[in-house]
């Protein structure tokens, strides 16, 4: 049966309205590949999209960065991948080559990076067309639900993890149980460290041992600070609650050297001592999500160590209810789009 020459998209056509719409089928341009889309998932920094406050936004934009699909179309110059694909687009869909940061091998801090959802259209649709050389071949393993959000909240917290200088047996602690916090509990575990999970509420601490915490944290009841200290202290602290006032409150619960890596972005500034950081050569500091080869890892680390997204699905029609229940904290943990087939 030959596709239809439109395919449906939900846009952001003004701040704050998301819409369904018909498109063209878009052929892709050179370097380009046109995916037929299985699954998005929604993430919170689709908000910049949604509400039009991203730097430089152009409206109307499909917003979407946890893109799995299959490629149905190839661009001129497109020689690593194949029609029948299934691959994955991620936050980082692409680098310019030229700035500074990717003349130094630093491509996922490009100045001028292709961002899906951002700077091209993203994949709360049927249909995307992606930069090649942005893809992950994702592994048959993966159901397509299950791997979108891998694409974002995995790879960013994979990333942050393997990338901190630990060693097996460490303590490291992870801030907030949500969308990005269940998958970096379950990845310190599984990368061999004692691993501590940091809540509100006594009702988190199941489910932050049944994702892998050896200790779970109550802030209800005492300071995270002084329980890590007790404990001998932090290497490394993942901040992934969209809170500055919380993630301040953590930096005393490090150890000698230790890293507090922030990948959540609050709205509130992080308060904090100077006094612990030079005091014990403390650190904090930011990590971005990662490359098409970073993402494959952390796909096939998923699989090895049979890690998950906690996930709930939606049709690519109910798109707007999707986001609000995500802003809503409401969805546990992350929301995912499908398309019909």
């Amino acid at each position: 049966m030959p596709r239809s020459a439109t395919y449906r998209a939900v846009e952001v056509s003004a701040p704050g309205t998301l819409r369904v719409v018909e498109r063209p089928v878009p052929e892709p341009g050179s370097g380009k590949v046109r995916i037929r889309i299985e699954a998005c998932g929604v993430c919170h920094t689709d908000a910049a999209t949604v509400t039009g406050t991203y730097p430089g936004l152009e409206l109307p934009r499909v917003p979407g960065h946890e893109v799995v699909g299959t490629i149905e179309a190839l661009g001129p110059g497109v020689s690593r991948w194949k029609v029948g694909q299934r691959v994955g687009v991620g936050f980082f869909g692409g680098e310019d080559g030229v700035c500074e940061p990717c003349r130094r091998g630093d491509i996922v801090n490009c100045l001028n990076p292709v961002i899906p959802g951002v700077t091209v259209d993203g994949g709360y649709a049927e249909v995307m067309i992606a930069e090649a050389r942005g893809i992950a071949a994702i592994p048959d393993a993966l159901e397509s639900a299950s791997a979108a959000p891998l694409l974002c909240a995995g790879v960013t917290t994979y990333n942050a993890l393997r990338n901190a200088g630990l060693r097996g047996g460490d303590l490291v602690a992870v801030h907030g149980i949500g969308g990005l916090g269940h998958l970096g509990i379950q990845f310190a575990r599984q990368m061999g460290f004692r691993t501590v999970a940091i809540g509100r509420g006594h009702e988190k601490e199941k489910l932050a041992r049944d994702l892998g915490a050896h200790t779970y944290i109550d802030t209800a009841v005492e300071d995270a600070g002084p329980a890590l200290q007790r404990m001998g202290g932090a290497r490394a602290i993942l901040a992934t609650a969209p809170s500055g006032a919380a993630m301040g409150l953590l930096v005393p619960g490090l150890a000698t050297r230790g890293k507090l890596i922030v990948v959540a972005v609050p709205q509130d500034s992080i308060q904090l001592s100077a006094f612990q950081l030079v005091f014990g050569g403390r650190s904090i500091y930011g990590s971005l999500a990662g490359t098409a080869i970073d993402t494959e890892d952390a796909l096939a680390f998923s699989v090895l160590e049979n890690i998950r997204p906690m996930i709930e699905t939606r049709p690519l029609e109910q798109a707007a209810d999707a986001y609000a229940r995500m802003m809503d904290g409401k969805a546990r943990f992350r929301m995912v789009l499908t398309m019909n087939a």
